[in-house]
């Protein structure tokens, strides 16, 4: 019988400019000149480690004041939502004035939703006996970042976030990618937020997985991650040009609770998934976006997971080393970096010490040298074995 193509394969998943607030900045080119130039924005600081000086990727945008928004919505996760909102809405207008009875929904993805306002509100009630008046237990509810946007825009359609670790908002794509195939949308705002909190800062370095200072990925000196936040959005449609999620892959090790299987075949059938879906040789693939956290298991899995699909011929590089780990938001933000990859024919360089660990095999880590690219990847691992591949293509 002859080979048939899925809807998946078939069916354009255009991702719009993305709108990003995160450590590097707000706007497009500032974000994309410190990306491209290898730029860190780490600050040393012991907000949720009294004692203990962290590197750590905090976003200092002036973000929207919470004083006017229901008591359920007022988070920091929210303000970082509500931020790249507002860079969205320009792309989002143009859309609707386009398709004015559009069916639009919203999914995103998150670790951390309102926990932050949380852990303030929880201190004050073991000081005091009582919650504060300004306490609403939704606020940290995993659904409250997809239900802040809708809510913002005044949209009836599908409205949810994903909750797993690291992949959050790169299984948000995905989703946003399926409900456009099956018609249950035409577009879908999609991406992810996660804010700086105690609980993710103290519960990673229980893990012994921080490092004291900046991030080392691939080097044989690596110690740990760097933590950070961010928010960004996609508007994706059905359009056809552009820059397109081509295709993706899904994986689950089941082999660990946090730590990921130790020869990357979760990780590399993730990668081959995405390239099967988008019909891509390995060879047309130009850059990859490594998860890269700079601990010794991921980068170890990881580099073995490459080699296999892809040798040591393509350019790859942790733009983690830049940001930090922004958790829930990372899977959105560095498929953004992609998309700027694929826009602006420059990639973001490998940034750490220069002492590549010999232990790993052998990649070819990127440069600031101009690459004409056509197509990204970039890899999102998470807790459980949790393995995400997303393909980027720039069409005409």
């Amino acid at each position: 019988m002859p080979d048939r193509l899925t809807p998946l394969q078939t069916l354009p998943c255009r991702l719009s400019p993305p709108a990003l607030v995160c450590p590097l900045g707000d706007d497009l080119a500032t974000i994309a000149d410190s990306l491209f130039r290898g730029q860190r924005a780490l600050v040393r600081a012991d907000t949720f480690t009294p004692g203990r000086l962290l590197p750590l990727g905090r976003v200092t945008t002036t973000l929207p004041s919470t004083r006017s928004w229901p008591a359920e919505h007022r988070s920091r996760n929210n303000q970082l939502l509500a931020a790249a909102l507002e860079r969205l809405l320009p792309t989002l207008d143009a859309f609707r004035e386009r398709r004015p009875h559009a069916r639009i929904g919203v999914v995103l993805g998150t670790s951390t939703s309102g926990i932050g306002e949380t852990e303030v509100a929880l201190s004050a009630r073991q000081q005091h006996g009582s919650w504060p008046e300004s306490f609403h237990y939704q606020r940290h509810e995993i659904g409250s970042p997809a239900r802040f946007v809708a809510e913002r825009l005044g949209l009836e359609g599908p409205a949810y976030t994903l909750s797993t670790a690291c992949t959050s908002s790169a299984r948000a794509l995905i989703s946003a990618k399926r409900l456009l195939a099956t018609g249950a949308c035409d577009a879908v705002i999609s991406g992810g937020a996660d804010s700086l909190c105690s609980l993710t800062v103290n519960g990673f370095a229980s893990l012994e997985a921080l490092s004291d200072s900046p991030c080392q990925p691939f080097s044989v000196n690596r110690s740990g991650i760097n933590l950070g936040e961010a928010a960004a959005l996609f508007l994706v449609t059905t359009e056809p040009g552009g820059i397109q999620l081509a295709g993706y892959g899904e994986t689950s090790d089941a082999y660990h609770i946090s730590a990921p299987r130790p020869d990357g075949q979760g990780a590399a059938d993730a990668m081959q998934a995405a390239l099967d879906m988008a019909r891509c040789p390995s060879s047309t693939i130009d850059y990859l976006n490594l998860h890269g956290t700079a601990t010794r298991q991921n980068d170890s899995m990881e580099a073995l997971a490459v080699s296999h699909i892809f040798g040591d011929r393509l350019p790859c590089s942790s733009t983690k080393a830049l940001t930090g780990h922004t958790l829930g938001a990372c899977g959105a933000l560095e498929a953004a970096f992609c998309w700027l990859t694929l826009d602006a024919g420059r990639l973001p360089p490998q940034v750490h010490d220069g002492q590549t660990d010999p232990e790993l095999p052998t990649l070819t880590y990127a440069t600031t040298t101009p690459c004409d690219a056509t197509h990204t990847l970039s890899n999102a691992f998470a807790f459980g074995g949790n393995n995400v591949a997303l393909l980027m293509e720039r069409r005409s």
